[in-house]
């Protein structure tokens, strides 16, 4: 498994401003986190999902890809950092 943060700067109050994403080997998301810049967080799996949260319809791309597009910044994150946010997301 892979896990990944990408930080979306903009200015849009109803989107979310982290995305998080377990990936697994062929790059397509299992579990997914959406934290809002009000601390609100969503998230989606293949049987549930929150607010208009939902896994992606493609494989995500690489951290260079996604870095290539100014507004986010990706990174890698451990399963840990992941498994942390998602225990809060669905509490």
């Amino acid at each position: 498994m892979n896990y990944i943060r990408a930080k979306w700067m903009h200015s849009q109050l109803h989107e979310p401003v982290v995305l998080l994403s377990e990936l697994d080997q062929d790059r397509w998301e299992i579990r997914k986190v959406e934290i809002y810049a009000d601390g609100r967080l969503d998230y989606a799996d293949h049987q549930r999902s929150s607010s208009h949260t939902r896994l992606s319809s493609e494989p995500i791309p690489s951290l260079a890809e996604i870095g290539a597009d100014k507004q986010f910044e990706p990174s890698e994150i451990s399963a840990a950092e992941f498994e942390a946010a998602w225990n809060r997301a669905i509490a």
